[in-house]
């Protein structure tokens, strides 16, 4: 009786925080929350620009005409970025490139200003600036659902008196985790603890050799030395055997892309089960995300059913986010 309660309780662990497919809905306010949380760290990332330009300003303030910013050497990549030339870019310019296109800012946009060439300079700097930030801003939504899938699992391993380690991604070391560690989802690449004398290590962002392709997250049956990058074919995720689970997450909240970013996403857990399976492996696959409508749901949720999904959660509800945290902890 209590083993085939135990099978049961594993094969529909995602019962426990849906009860529906209308669970997994995205809600008006919870969409309204995201869009609010996307533009509040727009603004932050969009700081260090804002600064630069002024920095940019006070500097040319201090000069009588244009022209003379060709002698301000410490603010000649500023300039070239003025001039329309990204960071990308100026690595393939030579000198004479480099000096010919301020030049022509200064001739072309900054002298005919006359006496709001600084203003017109900082304006220009931040044309460019702005395309270096939409790059960033592309992935944000991403970025922000991994923070928060991060944060989560975190606390939820605190909770339970869970001791972890965790992956700095500058580093590249294992540091032992505590409480004082503020913000340590943004520079978080991989997560590792002890659950009844088994070693898990998730893996943030990793090439999966037997696929081939980027997965967003994978849980391995390994030790955290047992990881090892730079294409080391003795690390432990090399070896499809040690998969045990692995994620599709999506935290883009904007519901006019949701449906395409659930195609994308199935695709890829599509992938991921043929290549294991090839292997006659079955690791569990799952999915989070921010932005789900009602088709989408409806399809995860039978996915779900027939159990080609093992779990999903909606990344905007943090009960369920905490109850797929739990699930994943005992794997």
């Amino acid at each position: 009786m209590c083993l085939c309660m135990e099978k049961k309780r594993t094969n529909f662990d995602y019962k426990k925080h849906l009860s529906s497919w209308e669970s997994l809905v995205t809600s008006y306010e919870q969409t309204r929350a995201g869009f609010i949380s996307l533009a509040l760290e727009k603004n932050r990332k969009a700081t260090p620009f804002v600064e630069e330009a002024k920095a940019l300003k006070s500097i040319a303030s201090t000069i009588e005409s244009p022209i003379e910013l060709i002698n301000i050497t410490q603010i000649k990549s500023a300039l070239l970025t003025a001039s329309g030339v990204s960071d990308k870019a100026k690595k393939y310019l030579t000198e004479n490139d480099k000096n010919e296109a301020i030049k022509r800012l200064i001739e072309n946009f900054l002298e005919p200003a006359a006496k709001d060439f600084v203003d017109e300079l900082g304006y220009r700097f931040l044309l460019t600036r702005g395309d270096s930030l939409g790059g960033i801003i592309r992935n944000l939504g991403g970025v922000l659902g991994e923070r928060k899938m991060t944060r989560m699992l975190i606390a939820t391993l605190s909770i339970q008196g869970i001791s972890y380690c965790y992956l700095h991604s500058k580093s590249k070391e294992w540091i032992v985790g505590s409480q004082d560690d503020a913000d340590v989802e943004i520079f978080l690449k991989g997560l590792s603890w002890n659950k009844s004398n088994q070693a898990r290590t998730l893996i943030y962002n990793l090439t999966v050799p037997i696929v081939k392709k980027n997965v967003d997250l994978c849980l391995l049956d390994a030790k955290p030395e047992q990881f090892m990058r730079r294409n080391n074919k003795n690390s432990c995720h090399y070896f499809p055997s040690n998969y045990i689970a692995l994620e599709e997450l999506k935290g883009g909240i904007d519901p006019a892309g949701a449906d395409e970013h659930w195609k994308t996403a199935n695709s890829a857990l599509n992938r991921i089960k043929k290549a294991f399976l090839s292997n006659d492996l079955h690791p569990k696959t799952f999915f989070i995300g921010a932005a789900i409508e009602k088709a989408m749901a409806k399809e995860i949720f039978n996915q779900l059913d027939a159990k080609h999904l093992s779990n999903a959660a909606n990344l905007t509800d943090d009960n369920q986010l905490i109850s797929l945290c739990e699930w994943l902890i005992n794997l």
